[in-house]
């Protein structure tokens, strides 16, 4: 399953997934998952589509918030990310109405 195919996946299941496992699940290196994903990023900023990279957890992240490097990515296209807890909700709230 495509990177693209998974996230939407989790989307609608209103799931969520740490990075490593989807890297395993994938066969990608971290490095790579994570440059395809500012990618995707990228993209839905441009299209004004909510990240499908909130889907995304850290491991050990009590609240299961993406990764720091996320909410550095949103900001730099834009995003306010002053609250990441209401930002990640917002985005995978508009993820499962998208799916």
């Amino acid at each position: 399953m495509r990177l693209e195919a998974r996230l939407a996946a989790l989307a609608a299941a209103g799931e969520t997934l740490h990075y490593g496992a989807l890297a395993r699940d994938l066969g990608l290196r971290m490095g790579e998952l994570t440059a395809a994903l500012e990618s995707l990023m990228e993209e839905d900023a441009a299209q004004g589509r909510p990240f499908r990279a909130a889907v995304l957890s850290q491991r050990l992240s009590p609240d299961h918030l993406p990764a720091p490097g996320f909410f550095q990515k949103a900001a730099e296209l834009g995003a306010d990310v002053s609250d990441p807890a209401a930002f990640t909700a917002d985005q995978r709230r508009r993820l499962a109405q998208c799916s």
